[in-house]
C-alpha cells in the first residue's frame, strides 16, 4: 500500500480539550462568580463524571430522557448542544445561564490545545506531498481552533458530521472526505483515538491507526509513528 493521505480525527488525536477545572473556572471568570475552592473542584468533579465537557470523559450514566440525543448528538449542532448542556444541568450551577456558558466557552480555540507533535507531523506529512484531511464527530465548526493555532494551512479538506446529517463509523463520512482529498481509501490511512468511530473506515479500505486519548502532555510523541507508517 502506498499512502496518499492521512484522515485526523479532532478531539483526542490532534487536539485536546481543557481539563474541567480549567472550563469550569474560565466560565465563572467571564460571568464574575466566585466559588469557594472546595465548592468548585467538587462542581468541575461533578461535570466531569456527568461528562458534561464535549472531549473529555464520557458520562458515567446517561439520563433515559437524553439517551436520544446522546447516541445521535453528532448528526445536528441542535442535538450536540441539547446533549451536552442537558448532561450539564445534572449539575446544580449558581445560575442557569452557565450551562450554555459552558457549552460555548467549550467551542472556543482557548478551550483547545494541540498536542505536542500535531505541527510537526502535520508539516511533514504536507512536505512528502501527502493529502490531509480531517473526520470529526461533532456538532459545531471547528475550523476556528485550526486557524487559530496555525494548523489550518495543513488540512485540505474538514468533514464534519453535523454538516452531513452522519456519523461515525459510517464509511459515507470517511468516503467523502477521500474524495474531496482526491484519494482513493485503498490508499488513505486513518488515525483517531476511538476504535469504533475512527475503525469505521476500515469497512471502506483505509488502513487505521490508532492513538491514546490522553492529556496533551501525556503524550508528546504520539503522532509520530504516522510518519513511519507511510514510509
Amino acid at each position: 500500500m502506498t499512502i496518499k493521505g492521512v484522515l485526523f480525527d479532532f478531539s483526542g488525536t490532534l487536539f485536546r480539550i481543557e481539563s474541567s477545572e480549567s472550563w469550569l473556572r474560565a466560565v465563572l471568570d467571564e460571568a464574575g462568580i466566585v466559588l469557594p475552592e472546595p465548592e468548585l473542584l467538587r462542581t468541575a468533579a461533578a461535570l466531569e463524571a456527568a461528562g458534561a465537557l464535549a472531549g473529555g470523559s464520557f458520562p458515567q450514566h446517561v439520563p433515559d430522557h437524553l439517551a436520544e440525543a446522546w447516541a445521535t448528538r453528532d448528526r445536528t449542532a441542535e442535538l450536540h448542544r441539547a446533549a451536552y448542556t442537558g448532561l450539564s444541568r445534572q449539575v446544580p450551577l449558581p445560575d442557569p445561564a452557565l450551562h450554555d456558558a459552558l457549552y460555548d466557552r467549550h467551542m472556543t480555540p482557548a478551550a483547545w490545545a494541540p498536542y505536542p507533535d500535531a505541527a510537526e507531523v502535520l508539516q511533514a506529512l504536507r512536505g512528502r506531498g501527502i493529502a490531509v484531511g480531517v473526520v470529526s464527530n461533532i456538532g459545531w465548526d471547528l475550523r476556528p481552533i485550526f486557524r487559530e493555532h496555525g494548523l489550518d494551512p495543513y488540512v485540505g479538506t474538514y468533514v464534519l458530521s453535523y454538516e452531513h446529517g452522519i456519523q461515525k463509523p459510517d464509511p459515507r463520512l470517511f468516503a467523502t472526505a477521500c474524495d474531496a482529498l482526491g484519494v482513493t481509501p485503498q490508499d488513505t490511512l486513518m488515525v483517531g483515538d476511538d476504535r469504533r468511530a475512527d475503525g469505521g473506515a476500515a469497512a471502506l479500505g483505509c488502513a487505521v491507526h490508532f492513538v491514546e486519548h490522553l492529556p496533551a502532555l501525556d503524550r508528546p510523541d504520539g503522532l509520530r509513528p504516522v510518519l513511519d507508517l507511510i514510509g
